[in-house]
């Protein structure tokens, strides 16, 4: 299937600083995600994909690729769900994430989109990681587990299920998961799966634990009641922030 590309960008100042607005599509879907460009010299063209979480491109996702950007790498958020499909409530947002989810290789083909991108925008096709929040940090693994061309992953509270139909298969990527110890909708047998299946792919993996946190803690607009299951942690969302730049500096 052949894919048409980047068709329109757009510069746009918004709260999050100088962005670009860049418009691709998948097939005839059309696809709306944003681009920030390196702040310091980046004489490496190092480029990092930004997955948001399952309400679709947020401000958290926009933000994140702004501090990126100020570190000195480009950074693109990436669109999954493409114009008009963002979800309107939790049931929606659900609902979407379900399929891709299940769907795995429609999933990797939505972050391959936003590689081509990235790349489109000046980063080096080799030199490139992703991370996530929460469905996105879900999406970070399962672009580990499709082996798509890039250094490293970076999951951010992010689910680890792995779709049933899903092969185990060595996983050339770095991945690091930074995980709230508190968080309810990740089960200790979903983490123990995870890190066999870490093991069985022959893996360069770490983990992280956060305590007190649950699920979302670098989401501002969470709240910060962890008995409802999400919530944002100041100090987790600064300590996985640090952990993620201390990666990069590692495998980047």
């Amino acid at each position: 299937m052949k894919y048409i590309l980047s068709i329109l960008i757009l510069t746009t100042v918004t709260s999050f600083g100088q962005v670009s607005k860049v418009a691709y599509s998948d097939g005839t879907q059309q696809l709306e995600g944003y681009f920030a460009k390196a702040k310091k010299p980046n004489p490496k063209k190092t480029g990092v994909i930004v997955l948001p979480a399952w309400m679709g491109v947020d401000n958290n996702a926009k933000e994140s690729a702004e501090a990126l950007a100020k570190l000195g790498y480009h950074a693109f958020v990436a669109d999954i769900y493409g114009v008009g499909n963002n979800p309107k409530n939790t049931d929606e947002a659900g609902k979407n994430a379900g399929f891709y989810k299940n769907n795995p290789a429609d999933y990797q083909n939505r972050i391959q989109l936003a590689i081509d991108q990235l790349v489109k925008s000046g980063a080096d096709k080799n030199n490139i990681a992703v991370i996530g929040y929460c469905f996105g940090g879900t999406g970070a693994i399962e672009a580990a587990r499709g082996n798509l061309n890039f250094k490293a992953v970076v999951s951010f509270h992010g689910g680890l299920a792995k779709a049933a139909n899903s092969p185990t298969e060595e996983i050339k990527a770095k991945v690091l998961v930074l995980h709230g110890a508190d968080d309810p909708y990740v089960p200790v047998a979903e983490i123990e799966a995870f890190q066999n299946e870490m093991r069985a792919s022959k893996a360069d993996w770490q983990m992280f634990y956060y305590a007190n946190a649950v699920h979302s803690f670098t989401h501002k607009d969470a709240g910060n009641d962890n008995s409802k299951g999400a919530a944002y942690n100041e100090l987790a969302d600064k300590r996985s922030w640090e952990a993620m730049k201390a990666f990069f500096i590692e495998v980047l």
